[in-house]
């Protein structure tokens, strides 16, 4: 059989510089098409569990945190401010022994909380979204016999410690206690009740 002149080494090796630069352009279509597959950041963000260690917080501070968009407050509770929250006359709150369910079914008492001292609650108003001041001392005077909590000057609802709604105010229901457990003594763990 004639050779016509065919270089057959460079014919093999054009027709395997083709497949190798075929194959990696291929892969490099379904590379991102399959990435597409894949739940975005902020989705993966949105359901995931968010850690916050709170052992830097002094006795009635609060620190803010970020889940699922919205801040979460931990908020670590003196024994006056446990007292006054469980000595708070109940006549005085719309919801105090949180009837209408705004937080986990592990979550009862008046301080709303798995641990007296820790008090952990989504920071918006639920009348309409805004966030609240923190005013944990009486001597703040948002309303009459004060015992201390959350102000929300844009349309003045008042809650206590445990995020629960006083009388009288436009917000209708306590604040949100999210579902959450602790790691060990200082690390506060947020996420779904179908994953904890």
């Amino acid at each position: 059989m004639a050779d016509n002149g065919v270089n057959k080494g460079r014919r093999r090796f054009l027709v395997g510089a083709t497949s190798v630069v075929g194959a990696v352009g291929a892969v490099g279509v379904a590379v991102p098409f399959v990435a597409s597959w894949q739940p975005s950041a902020s989705a993966l963000a949105a359901g995931a569990p968010v850690r916050a260690n709170f052992s830097k917080l002094e006795p009635g501070q609060r620190v803010t945190i970020e889940w699922r968009g919205r801040p979460v407050w931990i908020i670590n509770r003196t024994p006056e401010m446990i007292e006054r929250t469980e000595s708070l006359d109940p006549s005085r709150l719309r919801d105090p022994e949180s009837t209408e369910q705004q937080q986990p079914a592990y979550i009862t008492g008046p301080l709303r909380s798995v641990r007296p001292e820790v008090g952990v609650m989504v920071g918006v108003c639920t009348h309409l979204g805004c966030s609240p001041l923190y005013r944990p001392e009486p001597e703040a005077a948002v309303t009459d016999n004060w015992p201390g909590g959350f102000f929300c000057p844009c349309h003045g609802s008042y809650f206590d410690l445990a995020g629960r709604v006083f009388n009288n105010v436009p917000a209708p229901s306590n604040l949100e206690v999210p579902p959450y457990r602790f790691e060990g003594e200082d690390i506060i763990v947020g996420e779904d009740e179908e994953a904890a």
